[in-house]
């Protein structure tokens, strides 16, 4: 058997994050799922925080900055929102680890960590409501609107709300409403 590298560790973590949430990143059950100790588990990572960490990097980096990084090869901030809003709405059920991650950042250690990101998408969608006309109180305020409704969606969905009564094209359709209203 090969041995197992800390990204092996931190990919079945996210695995885990993305289903169950952070609370269910923990050493015991992501070592058995790859077959590991935990004596391999504290060859990579100090404690179960810097695992949390490293499984949190790689949700910014997925969840946000790719994100960013597609929509950015869209020149005309509009067309940005809309691929945005689309690509957000369409991964709301791939995107389950953040399902409980705002109610469950405090006790996990994490709630800096999950502001920063927040901030980092409300600034990045206030951007582009700048550039298409907006005063900048004007747009955070409509961004925050957007993330926080994007947010609670998710959280209906995670409940067991049948989404299905509200297609993705709709809800895009609401949240550019949300963002745009009279620009």
């Amino acid at each position: 058997m090969a041995r197992l590298t800390r990204d092996d560790w931190i990919a079945a973590a996210y695995e885990r994050f993305t289903d169950q949430g952070v609370d269910a990143i923990a050493v015991e059950p992501v070592a058995r799922a790859i077959g590991a100790t935990k004596g391999s588990f504290y060859w990579h990572f100090a404690d179960r925080a810097a695992l949390v960490d490293a499984v949190l990097d790689r949700w910014e980096t997925l969840q946000t900055e790719a994100l960013i990084a597609e929509v950015e090869r869209t020149a005309v901030p509009r067309e940005r929102l809309e691929h945005l809003v689309r690509i957000v709405t369409e991964r709301i059920p791939q995107r389950g680890g953040e399902v409980t991650l705002y109610a469950a950042a405090e006790r996990n250690g994490v709630a800096d960590r999950v502001a920063r990101v927040t901030e980092r998408r409300v600034s990045y969608i206030a951007g582009i409501l700048t550039a298409l006309g907006l005063d900048e109180q004007e747009a955070r305020r409509r961004a925050i609107t957007v993330t926080a409704s994007v947010v609670g969606y998710q959280q209906l969905v995670a409940t067991g709300w049948d989404s299905r009564l509200d297609s993705v094209e709709r809800m895009a359709a609401s949240l550019l409403e949300l963002a745009l209203g009279r620009v």
